[in-house]
């Protein structure tokens, strides 16, 4: 039986509350105050589409279960590089085997879906995860920029005893431009809003939805959530209307406290029902960008037990939220405003990409080197035993520690070194059994932080080299 066997998501710590940004732009644009409810999720200045993708492939894939992982496809708009394979950068930092299939989708809001009905048609005995991530940058002063979010969800797809099972997919391809961004544009063009309402909304996404429904050979009735990614008001009850679904089974669309996360808004959605479905419901995903996409699922009795095994979900991650009111600061993070960042910020950040290939599993991965004559654990890892005795040649094993919890065993707070969010937060933290490494924190407040507390490794964003264009990753550490 092919369907999902597992799922997880992340929504980035940061709230930026809406009221501010509304308040900022009441002098030049007052409609905005429509808006201005609630919050959306805002990722750090050190996260992207790549490392929130890592997060929500972490919170359905825990280490023991990754050998099983033939593919991964990473669904994005805003996926950092346009000629370096992003989904390759999540493999590494996973450290899945090499001959992992690895897959960049993008170029529509229907990337999420459409990357879904793939790998639910492509099972092969080998496992798919599935990840959406989406990062998008909104013009400021715009409605996108209040009711956009950041967030990823991925998927485990494969043969077994999933915890839902796919009755079916069905899709309608339209070349309907709702919006669009041009190659060197950095912001979406959106067209008339009732236009894309009435014939895009309701027209394809409806007519999709009845025959999807059709095809199966289900009624309305026989739907117990909907699931409509649209941040339009009315649009999920006319659909429900259209195709004779209660308007009871509509899901929460997460609009007031995470805000809309593009193409992967459906999944992340799909995410969230998950968590809190019975055995025997049925429910229905869909997708909307140049077409439509209707994905049709039925929940097993494993999802009673396995759902949430394992990882925080969207309601975890939702829950660890912070707001943040500093509308400036959303905006440099975001580059709508460029700060003069001083001469400690003037240093040539040029990435030596002979030395990341060959010590790849070490920076993307974190995996450091195990002794097994002393059992010491070092990293970086070397083929040197240093310690307390002299030091001598060892073959290490392979150790990876990014799924280790680590304790914080010295810390600072630098408000002298550049950094983007002072201030800079780092120190010494030591991994349960064994293993130390000097490391940057981040998600963490200065009077946060203290001797002995345990800290969770996460994948982020280690500097920016403007100049050439190229991202740096590497592990930090945030309060577990």
């Amino acid at each position: 039986m092919i369907g999902i066997l597992a799922c997880g998501a992340y929504v980035p710590r940061l709230r930026l509350q809406r009221a501010t940004v509304a308040a900022a732009h009441a002098w030049f644009a007052p409609a905005l105050k429509a808006h201005d409810k609630g919050e959306r999720a805002m990722a750090n200045w050190d996260e992207d589409a790549i490392t929130l993708a890592v997060e929500a492939a972490r919170d359905a894939a825990p280490e023991a279960s990754r050998e099983a992982i033939g593919a991964l496809v990473l669904a994005s708009t805003s996926l950092p590089f346009a000629d370096r394979q992003n989904a390759g950068i999540v493999k590494e930092s996973l450290n899945l085997r090499d001959q992992v299939f690895t897959q960049d989708v993008g170029g529509s809001q229907k990337a999420g879906t459409g990357a879904l009905v793939q790998a639910l048609r492509a099972s092969n005995g080998e496992h798919t995860l599935c990840i959406a991530s989406e990062r998008a940058v909104s013009k400021p002063g715009s409605e996108a920029e209040l009711i956009n979010g950041d967030a990823a969800a991925a998927f485990v797809i494969g043969e077994g005893e999933p915890i839902a099972r796919c009755i079916g997919t069905h899709s309608l391809s339209v070349d309907f431009v709702d919006h669009f961004r041009g190659r060197d544009a950095a912001f979406d063009y959106g067209w008339e809003a009732r236009w894309v309402r009435d014939e895009g909304y309701v027209g394809i996404v409806g007519n999709a939805l009845t025959q999807a429904l059709a095809k199966f050979g289900l009624a309305g009735e026989d739907v117990h959530r909907l699931i409509v990614p649209i941040p339009v008001r009315g649009v999920a009850e006319a659909l429900s209307k259209q195709a004779g679904i209660p308007a009871t089974a509509i899901g929460d669309s997460l609009g007031a406290s995470l805000g809309h996360a593009g193409c992967a808004q459906p999944l992340v959605l799909l995410a969230h029902a998950l968590e809190h479905a019975q055995p025997g419901e049925r429910i229905v995903v869909l997708g909307f960008g140049q077409g439509a996409d209707v994905l049709i699922f039925e929940t097993t009795p494993a999802i009673a037990t396995r759902v949430r095994e394992h990882g925080r979900g969207v309601s975890g991650w939702l829950a660890r939220g912070k707001p943040e009111s500093n509308y400036l600061k959303y905006l440099f993070f975001t580059g709508g405003v460029d700060l003069d960042t001083g001469m400690r910020a003037e240093f040539d950040q040029k990435q030596p990409l002979t030395a990341l290939y060959r010590n790849r599993s070490a920076v993307l991965g974190l995996v450091g080197g195990h002794d097994p004559e002393s059992g010491a654990v070092q990293y970086p890892p070397s083929g040197i035993a240093v310690g307390a005795q002299a030091a001598r040649i060892s073959k290490f094993e392979p150790y990876p520690l990014a799924e280790r919890t680590a304790r914080v065993l010295t810390f600072t707070a630098d408000r002298l070194a550049f950094t983007p969010d002072p201030p800079g937060c780092y120190g010494m933290v030591e991994f349960d059994g064994g293993g130390r490494m000097v490391t940057e924190f981040t998600d963490a407040d200065a009077d946060q932080i203290e001797v002995g507390r345990p800290m969770r490794m996460t994948f982020r964003i280690k500097s920016v080299d403007a100049r050439r264009g190229f991202v740096k990753y590497f592990w930090k550490a945030m309060p577990a």
